[in-house]
């Protein structure tokens, strides 16, 4: 379809400047000139141009830098760094060491915005109609018009529950609105009817949808029926967790001003569903639709090179995913850049700005030793002295390497850069102890240890390396689907031997021994299955976008640090240590504070105080600005 050449710019950032209900309900800059909606549907470039905007809210998932969230319709990836999971090095827009505000604007408002592409959306599938061919002149037929407003859609669905998921229930627009109407405003739907209304137009375009193309870059972000039952299945895994299934009990006495409910008492049914919703993507996925990336050295199963080649090439454990990432090697790099952020400043082709992005050191003890065992349960684990030749079993690590480090998981190798270790390229040791390359005297991590996942091995400052390379920016893989499918059958019913199987096919690709060999006593035991799957979901998906939320809907985001709660004592390397050894010591590097009604985010303030209708999260109290 000659509008697929389109798309790939459909997807780049974007900035919005809106203040009001007006202004998010804007629809495009066309009409801002005047042009009427006969004319702009008439113009087959011009409905393509229309159509290929909507797309302007899917995430960006590498983009860690907070101001994303404004320059970027609030969809670039903050959330682990206020997650159990990074540590950025500038800190002063970040409110997670204070309680939330309904004026924390540039965190919580972006995503408000995506109403502005929902209406573009409502637009369009009011407006788009087949543009018959005449003579040369270009055209749109009928099954092109269908397929876009399929598309159209599904993005009006997917952004729908982008809002839901950040801020609950929220007002369902499914018509496009006047604003110039001097009565336009909005009550909140409920928690069941906005799951509702996802579900209901996500099922209506799965016939519409095509399958999945996993090498055009050009087709990443066109959503498929695969990425519609995946919506769907996360969606309703969303709904029967506790935060939306009675478990909040603040949000039981929310109501709208009529004194309608918005959150449902708990129905243990809805677990049901939510396993429903799974094994339509699971089946759909097994018909040769989506596998596990695997890769081979030399014929034999490399799981160290799978973990790595999987963010770095488009194949067929790809959902959805964005094309625009290009990694930049210096520090000229875009301020989003993952590389940027994670490239050390000690490293050739780091920078003095570059490497600012810390792993916070209760990510780094989650991941699992070699045996696949956690820290605390491994004979192989100590944080004693540094290694000696023949000590590591993975033979990953160099002699002389802190004993925390070695005998690790694949996983570990591949996302996480820490103190003493060789850069890939070039081979430069770098040191973020006092004194060494990079070190707190410049921009470090705080953490004492860095990013290293989704950071290209292949990009570097000198010939014959290249000096950029675009990869896939995931949304949705194939093991985060296997991973809620586990859950859903583990509180639907606890003795299914699936849900080891699944979680099981995670562990196998990332090269570390099964559960059913290692912990066959687990088998059954619904609480100890559910510890497994969420410690798998932990690290597979780490720093992608989706712990933050996680651990709220399972409401265990009070616990303390190091088991899924956002507030407390954070940890990390002792960067101000005069010694090596002391520098292994662990110190609290950020106090942050989590209170119970940010399990939801605020609306923004400006839209409760202007609106009749709109009614506020939770334990939000008015602020004055």
């Amino acid at each position: 379809m000659k509008y697929l050449k389109y798309l790939i710019t459909a997807i780049l950032f974007v900035g919005f400047a809106l203040t009001s209900c007006e202004d998010y309900l804007d629809v495009s800059d066309e009409l801002a000139e005047e042009r009427s909606l006969e004319k702009i549907f008439s113009n087959p470039q011009d409905v393509r141009k229309w159509h290929r905007n909507i797309y302007k809210g899917i995430p960006n998932t590498m983009n860690f830098y907070w101001i994303s969230v404004v320059w970027d319709i609030g969809m670039g990836n903050p959330w682990p760094n206020l997650a159990d999971e990074l540590i950025p090095s500038f800190e002063e827009n970040y409110p997670y060491t204070r309680a939330l505000s309904p004026a924390d604007r540039p965190l919580f408002y972006g995503r408000w915005h995506l109403y502005q592409l929902i209406r573009q959306a409502n637009v369009f599938l009011e407006n788009a109609k087949e543009i018959p061919k005449t003579g040369d002149a270009d055209y749109i037929g009928l099954p092109e018009v269908e397929e876009l407003k399929a598309q159209a859609r599904f993005l009006r669905a997917y952004y729908h529950y982008l809002l839901f998921e950040l801020y609950g229930p929220v007002p369902i627009m499914e018509k496009s609105a006047n604003p110039a109407d001097p009565d336009l405003d909005f009550a909140r739907n409920s928690v069941d009817e906005v799951v509702d209304f996802i579900y209901t137009e996500l099922t209506d375009i799965l016939e519409d949808l095509k399958g999945p193309n996993y090498y055009d870059p050009n087709y990443l972000a066109v959503p498929t029926k695969g990425t519609a039952l995946a919506v769907r299945a996360r969606l309703m895994v969303y709904a029967a967790s506790p935060l939306f299934n009675g478990g909040y009990t603040e949000a039981l006495q929310l109501t709208n001003k009529d004194g309608k409910r918005l959150f449902p008492d708990k129905d243990d049914t809805k677990w049901q569903k939510a396993l429903n919703a799974c094994q339509a993507f699971i089946d759909y996925a097994n018909a040769g639709h989506y596998e596990l990336h695997k890769e081979y050295t030399n014929g034999v199963y490399d799981p160290y090179k799978s973990v790595y080649e999987v963010h770095m090439k488009f194949n067929k454990e790809i959902i959805l995913a964005r094309s625009d990432d290009q990694g930049v090697i210096n520090a000229g790099g875009p301020v989003g850049n993952i590389d940027f952020y994670t490239i050390p400043r000690g490293a050739r082709g780091g920078g003095s700005s570059t490497g600012g992005g810390g792993v916070l050191q209760e990510l780094v003890d989650d991941y699992f030793m070699c045996d696949g065992l956690a820290i605390e349960e491994s004979p192989l684990y100590t944080e004693t002295g540094f290694s000696t030749a023949g000590e590591d079993l993975t033979g990953r690590t160099e002699i002389g390497t802190h004993r925390m480090y070695i005998n690790r998981e694949p996983r570990f190798y591949q996302n996480i850069f820490y103190n003493g270790r060789k850069w890939h390229i070039g081979g430069e040791q770098i040191w973020y102890n006092k004194g060494g390359n990079s070190d707190n005297s410049g921009f470090a991590p705080r953490s004492g240890a860095s990013l290293y996942k989704r950071l290209s091995q292949r990009v570097y400052h000198l010939s014959p390396h290249p000096l950029t390379e675009y990869r896939p920016i995931m949304i949705f893989r194939l093991p985060e689907f296997y991973l809620l499918y586990a859950e859903a059958l583990n509180e639907v019913s606890p003795g299914d031997p699936r849900i080891l199987e699944y979680v099981d096919k995670v562990r196998e690709r990332a090269g570390i021994p099964l559960l059913a060999a290692i912990k066959p006593q687990i088998k059954g035991n619904q609480e100890a299955q559910r510890k497994a799957i969420r410690a798998e979901m932990r690290i597979e998906l780490a720093t992608e976008g989706q712990r933050y939320f996680d651990v709220k809907r399972w409401m265990i985001a009070e616990n303390k640090p190091g088991e899924g709660g956002l507030g407390g004592d954070f940890t990390g390397m002792d960067m101000e240590a005069k010694t090596l050894t002391g520098f292994y010591k662990r110190i609290v590097i950020q106090k942050r504070v989590f209170e119970r009604k940010e399990y939801l985010a605020p609306l923004p303030q400006e839209e409760i105080q202007k609106s009749r209708l709109l009614v506020q999260n939770p334990g939000y109290t008015p602020t004055v600005e």
